[in-house]
């Protein structure tokens, strides 16, 4: 308890405004602290009435303060202490007397014990015998108490057991009713089926029909787009063989044109040249040099020119190459489209 009053007595507030004790359940507003131009004097809190203690507060030097416990004066008087026994000489009498006082005491405890105890035994037997008697009370009644249970179950057991075996002949009862139904259902949806079988067979071999006749005509068919497309391919040879040919003939012609204009040419030039040769040769040495190279770079020019003919048909060949492998490939694309047809 004084360490309590002592905690409530320190939380008091210890701020220049209020100036009165502080409880900590409390909370009391802040009032605004107001600057002073001087510094402010912390001054001695009033004479509070505290229960048991009291803390006071006083500035001894700058930045220090020193704390008061004056501790409260008690509430009640408190009790006398018993004075001490005077010593006194005791005589061997005296002592006797009170070792038979003692022991008198003694035995006096020890009857009073054993009474007690006695009465502690028979208070137990007859609460054994109480307890006895209530229990062959409470298992007689236990005992008939089970007995009627017993036949109450066993009367409910019997009437349980007779209404199952009834709800089980309705039950039966009402199985063969719904065997009976799906006999005959199954009997129905059998014989359905079966028209539904036959109906089907009929139907399946109308569509095979069907479907032989139209194989039939798509063979037909495909027998008649086979012959044309033969036509077709004989006419396109034909065609082509016309063409190779013409292009042979055209080629042979051309290169017997091209052959003789070169002739020509060449007879031409050699003509010019030899005059031209001879006109230099009595003119002057140094022009015949001259003559020689443009002679060398004609004979050059004319090789040039054949080459580029040469190539000219060397080129219709390769042309003439060219489309009898498609001939062929054509001739081998009907092969195989009469193969899979």
């Amino acid at each position: 308890m004084l360490v309590g009053l002592v905690t409530d007595s320190i939380l008091t507030c210890f701020c220049r405004s209020c100036k009165a004790p502080y409880h900590p359940g409390k909370r009391w507003p802040l009032a605004p602290v107001k600057k002073g131009k001087n510094k402010p004097r912390t001054k001695q809190p009033k004479k509070v009435k505290f229960v048991a203690t009291e803390i006071r507060c006083k500035e001894e030097s700058k930045g220090g303060l020193k704390f008061d416990v004056i501790i409260a004066d008690p509430a009640g008087t408190p009790p006398k202490r018993p004075s001490s026994p005077k010593s006194a000489a005791t005589s061997a009498e005296e002592i006797e007397e009170k070792l038979k006082a003692a022991e008198e005491r003694r035995m006096s405890l020890e009857a009073n014990k054993m009474a007690k105890f006695a009465a502690k035994l028979s208070k137990i037997e007859e609460a054994s015998k109480k307890k006895d008697e209530q229990n062959s009370v409470f298992i007689n009644q236990t005992k008939e108490a089970l007995e009627q249970k017993m036949e109450l179950h066993t009367e409910k057991r019997e009437a349980y057991l007779t209404d199952i075996k009834a709800k089980l002949k309705d039950h039966l009862e009402g199985v063969e009713k719904s065997r009976q139904l799906l006999e005959q259902q199954t009997q129905e949806v059998r014989t359905a089926v079966e028209q539904k079988l036959k109906t089907a067979a009929t139907q399946r071999d109308e569509n095979l029909k069907k479907m032989l006749h139209r194989l039939k005509e798509h063979e037909e068919q495909v027998k008649k787009v086979r012959t044309s497309w033969q036509e077709k391919i004989t006419a396109l040879e034909a065609q082509l063989q016309n063409k190779m040919e013409s292009a042979n003939e055209r080629k042979v012609r051309l290169e017997i044109e091209q052959r003789e204009k070169l002739r020509q040419l060449n007879d031409l030039k050699l003509n010019e040249i030899k005059s031209t040769l001879e006109s230099i040769e009595k003119q002057n040495g140094e022009r015949i040099k001259e003559l020689q190279c443009k002679l060398e770079s004609a004979e050059s020019k004319r090789e040039k020119e054949i080459e580029k003919k040469l190539e000219v048909v060397r080129k219709n060949e390769k042309r003439a190459e060219m489309v009898r492998q498609n001939k062929e490939r054509i001739s081998q694309c009907d092969q195989e489209i009469s193969s899979s047809a």
